[in-house]
């Protein structure tokens, strides 16, 4: 995914004091059972716990101000999605469709998603030495607000991890049209050592450590030239 200070200033009007008592009153008394107070106070403050409220699901979040027509549709606007387009779930579900390599050195290869199962094993794109390479993801969610929708990309060679990279995509709400998000550039390493075969994993996780998506596969480096 801290605190706030307050201070009290007294205004000019806001405390009057009584100089004439003032000036007979030599004595000053301390209440004990005000510190007790105060002390009781302070260790409550200190145990407190945030408690925050119950989820709700959009359906129910659109149907609480149902006969406010202005309001109703600008929430409906603001999210993206109608309130016959809800089922009620409070869990978000993300469902990705197609996975993307963008590359200087042939465009654009598409993958639909959940990978065949006679793709399992197979390398999915190959790639120059030297070349800069985007993934693009196609991805629709369903039910409810997804927060938080993280990723991270792990690659393996030979058995050694060699790279990992990880990012924030942000929150996203339920809506008719699939999102296209596309991760960071990056560039594949250049060298005899670099080329062959790599394995890789890239995981989906929101806020609340849901997986909603967790793809393996292979890609290739060759030679450049």
């Amino acid at each position: 995914m801290e605190g706030t200070k307050r201070s009290h200033e007294a205004g000019p009007s806001s405390v009057i004091i009584d100089k004439t008592k003032q000036e007979k009153s030599t004595h000053t008394f301390h209440d004990s059972n005000s510190d007790d107070d105060e002390e009781q106070i302070t260790d409550h403050s200190k145990n407190s716990v945030f408690v925050p409220g119950p989820l709700l699901s959009l359906k129910e979040q659109i149907e609480k101000d149902k006969e406010d027509e202005s309001l109703r549709r600008w929430k409906e606007k603001l999210l993206g999605c109608l309130e016959s387009d809800l089922d009620g779930q409070l869990d978000p579900e993300v469902k990705f469709h197609s996975i993307g390599i963008l590359s200087e050195d042939f465009g654009e290869i598409v993958t639909p998603l959940p990978v065949e199962e006679n793709q399992n094993g197979r390398t999915l794109f190959t790639l120059r030495e030297g070349s800069r390479y985007q993934l693009k993801l196609q991805f629709s969610v369903m039910h409810n607000l997804v927060s938080g929708l993280t990723y991270s990309n792990t690659v393996w060679k030979g058995g050694l991890q060699v790279d990992q990279s990880k990012g924030m995509l942000g929150t996203f709400a339920p809506q008719k049209e699939p999102y296209v998000y596309a991760l960071k550039e990056d560039t594949t390493p250049s060298g005899a050592l670099a080329r062959g075969v790599y394995s890789a994993k890239l995981k989906f996780e929101d806020d609340d450590k849901r997986c909603h998506m967790e793809l393996k596969y292979l890609f290739e480096i060759i030679k450049s030239g």
